[in-house]
């Protein structure tokens, strides 16, 4: 089993960034692929973003093509997703996730997920 903490969450004007974190403990931080997911209120969960343990393959969902960006520091055993060009539809809750595959909009099941960090993005 994987811990996951994330943090980097908060209130942001529309326009601006944030990078979000995510530090993991616990089994081998290189051996398994790692991503984003978001849920906004009343809304369903979104698979945002994921990269494989190498850090080839990264995926993004279309809405933050181009403003996203998904990495992972193995020698920190860190996750990050750093956010620009932010937009009040970006707002939710962001949950770190390990232990799955993907294959474009695909995923299985994550067998490890963080607490997640509020992101607000204010008009």
């Amino acid at each position: 089993q994987v811990q996951l903490v994330e943090s980097g969450g908060g209130l942001v004007q529309a326009g601006g960034s944030l990078r979000l974190s995510c530090a993991a403990s616990g089994r081998t931080f290189s051996r398994y692929s790692m991503g984003w997911f978001r849920q906004a209120p009343g809304k369903e969960r979104e698979f945002v973003a994921a990269i494989t343990w190498s850090g080839a393959n990264p995926y993004y969902i279309d809405s933050v093509k181009g403003r996203f960006t998904i990495s992972r520091d193995s020698a920190k055993n860190t996750l990050y997703l750093q956010m620009n060009s932010l937009k009040p539809e970006d707002t939710a809750l962001y949950y770190c996730a390990a232990d799955f595959a993907y294959a474009g909009t695909w995923y299985s099941n994550p067998r490890s997920w963080g607490q997640g960090t509020q992101v607000t993005v204010s008009s």
